[in-house]
C-alpha cells in the first residue's frame, strides 16, 4: 500500500509523534520507500542543529543525553533524539536500553525519541541514521541529538552526520585516555568527563587536555568540561559550550564546509547503492557468476582478471555478463 507521505509529514510537523515514527520507519525500510520519504522531506531540511554524543561504553551517554534535553527544553527548544543501540542477534531490532533510561522524556510533547539498531554496521550508527535526521529536521525539531552505541577507537561515523561532536568519557575505565584516543579524539569538537563527583575525574580531564594539546603549535584549544549528568552538575555549562562551539563553526565557515562534505558523501552513497542494485545484484544471481566462481575455486582462472573485464565491458556500454575464462 502506498502511503501519503505528504499527509504524514504535515501531521508530523504539527506534533504528531506517530506520524514522525512512520516517516522514520519508511526510511529504515530502504529502497523505493526510503527514497519516497526523503524526496518529500528534503525541501524542508537544513535548519536543525545536529549534535553527536559519542564515547566508550559506560561513560553515561544516555544519562547525559537525558540531562541535556531537559536543559534545552527549559529554553523552549524542540529536541529529537536518535539513540543508537546494539542490534539484537535474534530479532535484528534495537536493544532499547537507551529508551528505558530516557523514559520520563517520552511524555514531553516537545521531545521525540527513536531507538535505532546498528544492524551490525561498524561506526556506532545505524545505516538509516542520516535519513532519520533529515526526517526530524523536516518535522521542525530545533535540535537533533545523535547518541551512538558505545564506540571504540575506529568507530567514528558520527562525524559524518553531526554538526558538533561531543566526546564523553569517565574516569575508572582502566587506562582512561587509552580508552578514547586515536580516531575518537580526532573527531571531537569538545569533550566532557562524566561522573565528575568520582575520584580521578580531574586527572582524566587533565590527561585529555594534555593529549589534545599535542601536535600543531597553532592548534585550537578544545574545551574539556567536567559534568555529573546524574546529579545535573555542569549540564547547563555543557549546553552553553556546545552552542558556543556551533556558533564558532558557523562564523568561521567550517560548518558550511562540513555540511557540504556530508551532503557529497550521502550523494555518493546513494549512487553506489543504486549501482549495486542495478549491476551487482543481477550479476550475483546469474549463472555466469556461479560458473566463474567454480572456475576460480578450481584455480583455472583469475578473479582479478575477471573483475577487470567485467568493469571494462560496463565502461564500453556492455552488460558485463557472459564472460568466461580465456
Amino acid at each position: 500500500m502506498t502511503r501519503d507521505w505528504d499527509a504524514l509529514l504535515t501531521r508530523a510537523r504539527a506534533g504528531d509523534k506517530r506520524a514522525t515514527a512512520r516517516l522514520i520507519s519508511g526510511v529504515e525500510e530502504g529502497g523505493g520507500t526510503a527514497r519516497a520519504v526523503l524526496d518529500q522531506v528534503w525541501p524542508r531540511t537544513g535548519r536543525a542543529r545536529v549534535f553527536g554524543i559519542t564515547g566508550p561504553p559506560g561513560a553515561g551517554k544516555s544519562t547525559l543525553t537525558n540531562a541535556l534535553t531537559k536543559c534545552w527544553r527549559q529554553a523552549g527548544l524542540r529536541v529529537g533524539i536518535l539513540a543508537v543501540d546494539p542490534t539484537s542477534p535474534f530479532t535484528g531490532g534495537a536493544i532499547l536500553g537507551d529508551r528505558v533510561r530516557m523514559g520520563e522524556l517520552t511524555l514531553d510533547e516537545g521531545v521525540f525519541i527513536r531507538s535505532m539498531g546498528t544492524r551490525g554496521r561498524l561506526g556506532g550508527l545505524s545505516p538509516a541514521s542520516s535519513g532519520a535526521i533529515h526526517v526530524l529536521d523536516a518535522c521542525g525539531f530545533d535540535l537533533i541529538l545523535v547518541e551512538t552505541v558505545g564506540v571504540g577507537q575506529s568507530e567514528v561515523a558520527v562525524v559524518e552526520t553531526a554538526d558538533v561532536v561531543l566526546v564523553l568519557t569517565v574516569s575508572g575505565l582502566g587506562d582512561d585516555v587509552q580508552a578514547i584516543k586515536a580516531g575518537i579524539l580526532e573527531i571531537g569538537d569538545l569533550f566532557a568527563v562524566n561522573k565528575a563527583d568520582r575520584p580521578g575525574a580531574d586527572r582524566t580531564a587533565n590527561e585529555l587536555r594534555t593529549m589534545l594539546s599535542l601536535g600543531e603549535e597553532d592548534k585550537q584549544e578544545l574545551p574539556v568540561l567536567l559534568v555529573s549528568a546524574a546529579q545535573n552538575q555542569g549540564v547547563a555549562e555543557l549546553c552553553r559550550a556546545m552552542e558556543e562551539r556551533f556558533r564558532q563553526l558557523e562564523d568561521s565557515g567550517e560548518l558550511a564546509r562540513r555540511r557540504t562534505i556530508r551532503l557529497q558523501s550521502e550523494l555518493l552513497t546513494q549512487i553506489r547503492d543504486g549501482m549495486e542494485r542495478r549491476l551487482l545484484a543481477p550479476l550475483l544471481e546469474g549463472a555466469d557468476f556461479r560458473q566463474a566462481m567454480e572456475t576460480f575455486q578450481a584455480r583455472k582462472g583469475s578473479p582479478y582478471q575477471w573483475a577487470e573485464e567485467f568493469v571494462r565491458q560496463i565502461n564500453m556500454g556492455g552488460s558485463g555478463y557472459g564472460m568466461h575464462e580465456s
